[in-house]
C-alpha cells in the first residue's frame, strides 16, 4: 500500500451513546462520510457491537464495564454513566493508539453529546474532536438557556407561556418533563446539562436536522451552540438515494418483523392504515394500553401496532383476537419501511426525535403521544409549528383517553385538518430531501467538514489542544 497516499485519507471515529435512538443518526452520519470519501469507523460498546451490520463503516467495540449486558447489567443511570466514562475513555484511546500504527490514523472523533468525556480523549490525542447532538434544535435551544442561567430550574409556567428568543411561547405542557420536575430524573438530567459542560472546546459541533426546518432555533442559540445543521439522517434511500444499498440504518437492538409487515399491508388499500410505535425505550401503563386498544377498535381504519414482548401482557384480554384483519400487532420492525409504505396514512408516536424526523422526512401525517423528556417540545412543533399532525390531550390523570384518541386520528385520517396536514407533510418531504440532496443546506455544511478534514490530513494540521 502507499502509505503516503492512505495518509491523506481522513479517519473519523464516530462514538454514539449505546442507545437505538441514538446509534442510528451517528451510524447514518457515519456511512454519509464514508460515501464522501472518509474512513469512517464506528466506536460502540462490546454489547451492542454485535447488533450493527453495515458495509461502508468499520465497527470496534470499546468497553462500558458492562461488556455482556450492558445498561441492563448496571441497573441504575449514575452508575452506568460512570462507569462507560471511565472504562469508554480509556478503550477509546486504545483504540485510537491502535490506529495509529496503522495507515490510517485518526483525525477526528465525533461523539455523541451525552458523552462530553471523548472530546477529552480527542484533546489528549491531539485529533479534532466534534459533539453531535440527536436532539431538535428546539430542545438544544431550552437546554442552552438553562445552562447559560438564562433559565433556572425547575422550570415554573403559570399565568403566562415561557417565551424564548427563537422558539414559540411554550406552555407548561410544551417544555422538556423532568425540567419542570428536576428531581423525577436527576441522572437523565444531569447527562443532559454535561451535553454542555466543554462544548466550547469543541471543534465542530454537529444537529441532526435542517436549516430549513430549524435554522431559525439554531441561530437563536448560536452563540453558546454553533451547530452544524447535518440532518435528517435517515437512510438515503427514503431520501437522496446518493448511497447505493442504503435502506436500513444498519443497526438493531431487537429481531425486526418487516416481511411480515410488508406482505400484510400489501392487503390494504392507500392511506388506510395507522401505524403505532412509541420507540424501544416508552412504558405505557396498561390502563393508557387499553383505551388506546378501545379507540383502534373503534376506527374505521386499519392499524399496525408495534408493541414489544415485554409491553404485550398490558394489551386488553382478547384484543388481538377481536381485531384479526383489521389489525396486526408485532414486536419490532423497521419503521422507515413501514413508514415509507403507500398504505400507511397515519404515524401514531411518542414524539422522539429519531421517530419525528423520520415521519416529517417520509411526508406521513401524526398524531403526537409525548410521553416524557423532549418528546413533549417535539410535539408542540409537529402540532402548531410544522402543522404536520395534532397533539393527544391528556386528562387530569395524565391519560389520553380512547375518545381523544379517536377524535384525533379522524381529524388525521378522515377529515377536519386532513387535507392541510397532509399537504404540510408532503412540503416538509420535499424539503428534507433537498437538505440532504446535492447543494442542498445539510450537504453544503457536510461538504465543508470533509474539505477542512481533507486539508487538514493532507497538510497533516492538529488541532491547537491550549
Amino acid at each position: 500500500m502507499d502509505t503516503e497516499k492512505s495518509m491523506k485519507i481522513p479517519h473519523v471515529i464516530v462514538l454514539p451513546y449505546p442507545s437505538q435512538g441514538h446509534i442510528n443518526p451517528l451510524l447514518q452520519f457515519a456511512k454519509r462520510l464514508a460515501a464522501k470519501g472518509v474512513k469512517a469507523t464506528l466506536a460502540t460498546t462490546f454489547y451492542t457491537v454485535k447488533s450493527i451490520r453495515t458495509t461502508n463503516v468499520v465497527v470496534k467495540p470499546i468497553s462500558d464495564g458492562f461488556d455482556n449486558g450492558g445498561f441492563a447489567d448496571a441497573k441504575k443511570e449514575d452508575i452506568y454513566i460512570n462507569s462507560f466514562r471511565e472504562n469508554g475513555s480509556r478503550t477509546l484511546s486504545e483504540l485510537i493508539e491502535e490506529y495509529e500504527k496503522t495507515d490510517f490514523p485518526v483525525n477526528c472523533i465525533i461523539y455523541d453529546s451525552f458523552l462530553p468525556w471523548a472530546l477529552d480523549v480527542a484533546k489528549k490525542h491531539g485529533i479534532y474532536g466534534a459533539s453531535f447532538f440527536t436532539n431538535s434544535a428546539a430542545v438544544c435551544a431550552v437546554f442552552c438557556h438553562i445552562h447559560s442561567g438564562a433559565l433556572t430550574l425547575p422550570v415554573v409556567i403559570k399565568d403566562k407561556p415561557l417565551s424564548l428568543p427563537g422558539l414559540p411561547p411554550l406552555n407548561n405542557c410544551d417544555v422538556p418533563g423532568f425540567i419542570k420536575a428536576p428531581e423525577s430524573y436527576p441522572a437523565y438530567l444531569a447527562m443532559k446539562m454535561s451535553q454542555f459542560s466543554n462544548l466550547d472546546k469543541a471543534d465542530y459541533v454537529f444537529a441532526n436536522t435542517f436549516q430549513e426546518l430549524e435554522g431559525r432555533e439554531a441561530k437563536s442559540v448560536s452563540n453558546m451552540w454553533p451547530a452544524k445543521l447535518i440532518g435528517p439522517m435517515v437512510p438515503s434511500a427514503y431520501l437522496d438515494n446518493r448511497i447505493e444499498e442504503d435502506r436500513v440504518y444498519g443497526a438493531s437492538l431487537w429481531k425486526p418483523l418487516s416481511e411480515q409487515c410488508i406482505t400484510w399491508l400489501k392487503t390494504k388499500p392507500n392511506k388506510s392504515v395507522i401505524y403505532i410505535s412509541f420507540g424501544s425505550m416508552v412504558q405505557l401503563t396498561s390502563k393508557q394500553m387499553e383505551e388506546m386498544a378501545r379507540a383502534l377498535m373503534c376506527t374505521n381504519s386499519y392499524f399496525l401496532w408495534v408493541v414489544r414482548e415485554t409491553e404485550r401482557n398490558k394489551l386488553p384480554a382478547g384484543f388481538i383476537d377481536s381485531t384479526k384483519g383489521k389489525g396486526l400487532i408485532v414486536s419490532w420492525c423497521n419503521q422507515l419501511e413501514m413508514l415509507a409504505h403507500q398504505a400507511i396514512g397515519c404515524f401514531v408516536t411518542h414524539c422522539g426525535w429519531n421517530s419525528t424526523i423520520e415521519g416529517l422526512s417520509l411526508g406521513v401525517p401524526m398524531v403526537g403521544m409525548p410521553q416524557w423528556s423532549d418528546q413533549m417540545t417535539d410535539a408542540k412543533f409537529i402540532e402548531d409549528v410544522w402543522r404536520v399532525g395534532v397533539r393527544a390531550k391528556e386528562d387530569e390523570f395524565g391519560i389520553v383517553s380512547r375518545e381523544e384518541l379517536l377524535y384525533c386520528l379522524k381529524q388525521v385520517m378522515e377529515g377536519g385538518r386532513n387535507e392541510e396536514i397532509k399537504m404540510n407533510a408532503r412540503k416538509w418531504k420535499e424539503l428534507a430531501k433537498e437538505a440532504i440532496d446535492e447543494g442542498g443546506s445539510s450537504d453544503t455544511c457536510i461538504n465543508e467538514f470533509v474539505g477542512q478534514l481533507m486539508s487538514a490530513a493532507l497538510n497533516s494540521i492538529v488541532p491547537n489542544n491550549e
